[in-house]
């Protein structure tokens, strides 16, 4: 062999050894670190673990059991009647100018307006039925009358007074 081809071998020996120990130095590298990253739970596997340790039924703790029930019945309740449309107020004109109004002044679904002359038909009915009418909706040849006029948060009381407000003001 010639001198510069014993010079390029050991050249390139050298850099293929170098190539080698980077490499290595990369891969111990990363398993050090890979060592002290937390591996990641699936979520199957954390619904399966909150499964196996779920308690599997509840204890009754007595007179303090009772009062913590009666007391998330009475939060529950006075919640629920806090969900009651307009405050709970039994003014039909509240009622029929928050809601009822944007049908029954333009006349939009078949709507009757406040003139007594599209009402007679339906007052020839009795107001019982317009007030079932109005509290389970109604769909007729005239139109539709959603259920508590579309607010489901209306009460019983407060669809009867808004009725009984708009037979009143009739004109």
């Amino acid at each position: 062999m010639r001198n510069y081809d014993l010079d390029f071998l050991k050249k390139f020996s050298l850099v293929i050894l170098f190539l080698i120990v980077v490499t290595g130095g990369l891969i111990v590298l990363a398993w050090s670190l890979h060592g002290t990253i937390a591996p990641e739970e699936s979520e199957s596997a954390a619904l399966q673990r909150l499964d196996r340790i779920a308690p599997v039924a509840e204890v009754y703790a007595g007179s303090t059991g009772a009062a913590a029930q009666a007391a998330a019945a009475s939060a529950a309740a006075a919640q629920a009647a806090s969900q009651v449309a307009y405050g709970g107020t039994l003014d039909g004109s509240v009622i029929y100018n928050n809601l009822c109004a944007g049908c029954h002044t333009s006349g939009a679904g078949g709507a009757p307006t406040l003139l007594r002359a599209q009402w007679t038909a339906r007052l020839a009915q009795g107001t019982e039925t317009l007030h079932r009418h109005a509290i389970e909706g109604f769909t007729g040849a005239a139109g539709v009358m959603p259920a508590r006029g579309g607010n489901p948060a209306l009460s019983d009381e407060q669809v009867i007074a808004s009725v009984d407000w708009m037979i009143e003001n009739l004109q």
